[in-house]
């Protein structure tokens, strides 16, 4: 019950504007056919963004015990490619986001969510979103 509303006065006081950043980007991805990897990518971490608490990103091969392509080298191109791209803008903006909730003491589990969704920005080719 505290994650659904947590959820809720995250959506309200700036999830709602990150969520569709993500989904801005994955469809700036999907127009150039070559970019539909990083555009999946930007709608699943999209959705995160708009509900994050009571989920988490971890390894896909944390969770599969598998490699696969998002894990292996072509992931971590993919993962460099995207931080020129994107990721960095998006990291700064969860970054500054994390840092205006923290200053308050009601905020700082807000904070720490968007710290967590800036570290998911920087690299998130070969992560999974998962229940906790």
């Amino acid at each position: 019950m505290i994650n659904l509303i947590l959820n809720i006065i995250w959506f309200l006081l700036g999830g709602l504007q990150m969520g569709l950043a993500w989904w801005l980007y994955g469809l700036i991805a999907f127009i150039s056919i070559i970019g539909i990897p990083w555009g999946r990518s930007c709608f699943v971490i999209g959705m995160l963004s708009f509900w994050p608490f009571g989920k988490e990103a971890i390894d896909r091969e944390e969770l599969t015990s598998t490699k696969d392509i998002g894990t292996s080298i072509l992931g971590s191109i993919g993962n460099i490619i995207w931080f020129l791209l994107a990721g960095l803008w998006l990291a700064i903006a969860h970054l500054l986001l994390a840092l205006f909730y923290c200053i308050t003491i009601i905020g700082i589990p807000f904070g720490v969510q968007h710290f967590k969704l800036a570290g998911l920005a920087l690299l998130p080719i070969g992560k999974t979103i998962v229940d906790k």
